[in-house]
């Protein structure tokens, strides 16, 4: 498994029981403290691992860093805040490698295992499957309002906590309960990574607004205008694709395309498998575990929006 459907990490047969599971991500700063920072690229690296249903084992340093500009303890900050969310995730970084940039940046090279039957995808969703979102939106707004200084500690600390969440739990639960397909909300917000799974599975998706969960105080920024311009590249990307009820506002709908750093797992799961896998997330104590949608009988890939 590669690139041919967008999932989130390469899956490479060793055995009929062994497959290695590949991924690399590293991210600018989200925010002002190092050592969070770290954690957060960190977990977000990790977390496409988890949503292939894999285990990561080993992991290797991605750093760019201002050597002429920064401390280097700040670097030392960065490393360490990754290393001890690698060693919650019981991963080895091993090694790495590292350039004289102007802006920092960091995350992790990471190899999992899983076994081949086991597999999550992004492409095999059916019709039907209930849609589950184990992480609320918003971290693409509060990245912006960090920025420009207009975001207070309460909320900073609710995303540092998101951010820094490992999907471990949460894959543990899908695999456990047996879900049709699954990925992660990153980069391309929710609509962009859902239209990723219609499209490899030729089948729809209906969402209600309403249902998805958003993390507190997230919508006032977005009605001022606190968004990233990622934010409004995926919502213009995918909006071909969606079909919005004409009472979502221009606020509403860019908050489903909100572009996330190590947001929630998304999953689609068998309407007869939802409530045990509802359960089980709660019982691991997941974020949140909340249905958003469902699955439709629509070849086109195309997604409906409801309030």
């Amino acid at each position: 498994m590669g690139l041919d459907t967008s999932d989130d990490a390469a899956v490479y047969r060793l055995a009929p029981d062994l497959a290695l599971v590949q991924t690399v991500d590293f991210i600018t700063p989200l925010v002002d403290d190092p050592y969070q920072f770290g954690q957060i690229a960190a977990t977000n690296a990790l977390s496409d691992v988890y949503a292939m249903g894999g285990r990561p084992i080993l992991a290797l340093n991605v750093v760019a860093f201002p050597t002429d500009a920064l401390p280097m303890d700040v670097l030392a900050d960065i490393l360490r805040g990754g290393a001890d969310k690698a060693a919650e995730a019981d991963v080895r970084i091993i090694g790495g490698h590292s350039i004289d940039d102007r802006e920092p940046k960091y995350g992790l090279a990471v190899t999992g295992v899983v076994h081949p039957e086991r597999v999550l995808r992004n492409s095999t969703a059916r019709p039907g499957d209930r849609l589950v979102l184990t992480k609320p939106l918003g971290m693409g707004i509060i990245s912006t309002a960090i920025k420009r200084d207009v975001a207070d500690a309460a909320l900073i600390d609710r995303a540092v906590r998101l951010m820094t969440t490992l999907n471990r739990d949460a894959a543990a639960a899908a695999t456990e309960i047996g879900v049709d397909a699954a990925t992660d909300v990153t980069g391309f917000g929710l609509l962009g990574h859902l239209r990723e799974m219609t499209e490899g599975s030729g089948c729809g998706a209906r969402l209600s607004f309403g249902r998805v969960p958003i993390v507190d105080g997230v919508h006032g920024l977005a009605a001022q205008g606190i968004v990233p311009g990622g934010s409004k590249r995926n919502l213009a990307h995918v909006e071909s694709a969606v079909s919005f009820d004409p009472r979502l506002d221009s606020t509403q709908r860019l908050l489903l395309a909100d572009a996330q750093t190590s947001g929630g797992l998304l999953l689609a799961v068998p309407a007869d498998r939802l409530e045990a896998l509802l359960a089980a997330l709660r019982g691991r104590n997941v974020p949140v575990a909340a249905e958003i949608g469902e699955i439709t009988d629509d070849r086109s890939g195309r997604i409906e929006v409801r309030p």
